[in-house]
């Protein structure tokens, strides 16, 4: 997933800063070697968070030249015959998620082995299928990603404030949970524990129909007139941001979470024919408000998502038109300091042709007429506020 800002973090950098005693940085939780078997997006991105934080890392990947490319950007070390790592995080493609797994438990006997594949009950269901032992086994999967993939676009903060779900069991020993847990905390996460069943009926909802509705919808862009797409804005931009996801990989991951996700779409599909046909004739009774229930149902859907740091705190915006010229964000955010407004998050939207963008600036609600005020005591132009 991107950065909101816009501000992307160097793949050397630490994962995110560490908390301090008396000064001094807290070690790790994550000790020892760290095998990464996947030298892309997940896996790379994991190895630049560990290595920021002094971990040493192996990588290992089945494309040569994947690896290569993972090492030459400093997402971790080659193997060598020697190594015996303290956990093993298999981030490979769906469909051969279940194999790595069995290979590296066999490999490496009482050592701990999660995975990070984005679809948990099917690859569990193969493992005990072929009757592999376990107890060392604890599936996971950080929500978080970009729409590019590969160790080129690995980020170091690529986990940071984002959930972490770990599938643990009652077999689960404490202190395999306890690696997993750190692991995913040390790189800024926030771990979640789920059982398999729960896991993928939710990323049912929250990625992978999401990822197929933002795909028809850009598909309808296809044949649209240029004068169409000409029009788009930001609103069209965000719903079909996800879109550009590699179509190699969702179709593994759809395939294996297909009964959820059918689950879902078929719910979904109900409400896009009860708005159509609402609409194919809208002065019939009762159609505009079937209309207006489907839109404000939206209104409270998005109130449950959670905000900042996952609080169910609503922000205010204030959006602010900044000059298409270098240092101009940074002069913005400059000023907003000096008037003590923390920046909840920014969108920017910049418009065909024109030699400005939008700044969309999220603030508590208390600090709204304070940025207003302060920003235009110093120039700068309020192109609107939530409030107008």
């Amino acid at each position: 997933m991107t950065d909101t800002t816009g501000v992307s973090a160097r793949a050397d950098q630490p994962a995110s800063r560490l908390p301090v005693a008396g000064g001094a940085p807290l070690a790790p939780r994550t000790t020892g070697t760290v095998r990464i078997v996947g030298a892309g997006l997940l896996g790379s991105s994991i190895g630049h968070g560990l290595r920021g934080l002094g971990v040493d890392v192996v990588l290992d990947d089945s494309s040569p030249a994947q690896l290569r490319l993972a090492i030459d950007y400093g997402a971790g070390r080659a193997a060598l015959a020697g190594d015996r790592p303290s956990l093993i995080v298999v981030a490979v493609p769906p469909d051969v998620t279940a194999a790595v797994i069995a290979r590296e438990l066999a490999a490496y006997p009482g050592t701990v082995v999660t995975d990070v594949a984005s679809v948990k009950l099917e690859p569990l269901r193969e493992l005990r299928a072929r009757g592999i032992d376990l107890t060392h086994y604890i599936g996971s999967h950080p929500l978080a990603g970009r729409e590019r993939g590969g160790a080129i676009s690995a980020r170091a903060d690529l986990f940071v404030g984002r959930p972490w779900v770990v599938c643990r069991d009652e077999e689960t020993p404490a202190a395999d949970l306890t690696l997993v847990e750190g692991l995913a905390l040390d790189l800024g996460a926030t771990p979640v524990e789920m059982a398999p069943e729960e896991h993928d009926r939710s990323v049912a909802l929250v990625s992978h129909v999401p990822q197929l509705v933002a795909s028809l919808l850009a598909g309808r862009f296809v044949d649209a007139p240029a004068g169409s797409l000409r029009l788009a804005g930001q609103g069209v931009r965000d719903t079909t941001r996800i879109a550009a996801s590699a179509p190699e990989l969702w179709v593994q991951i759809l395939g294996a979470n297909a009964e959820p996700v059918v689950d879902v779409l078929d719910a979904l599909a109900a409400d896009l024919s009860a708005v159509a046909d609402a609409l194919r004739a809208p002065e019939a009774p009762g159609a505009r408000r079937s209309v207006a229930d489907m839109i404000r149902r939206g209104n409270e859907g998005v109130e449950l998502l959670p905000g900042k740091h996952g609080q169910n705190r609503r922000f205010e915006s204030v959006v602010v038109m900044v000059d298409d010229t270098p240092g101009q964000l940074g002069r913005l955010f400059g000023e907003l300091g000096e008037l003590d407004v923390n920046v909840e998050d920014l969108r920017l939207e910049h418009s065909p042709g024109a030699q400005f963008g939008l700044a969309e600036i999220s603030v508590v609600p208390a600090a709204v007429r304070r940025a207003v005020d302060g920003l235009e005591a110093r120039g700068w132009k309020i192109a609107s506020t939530t409030n107008d």
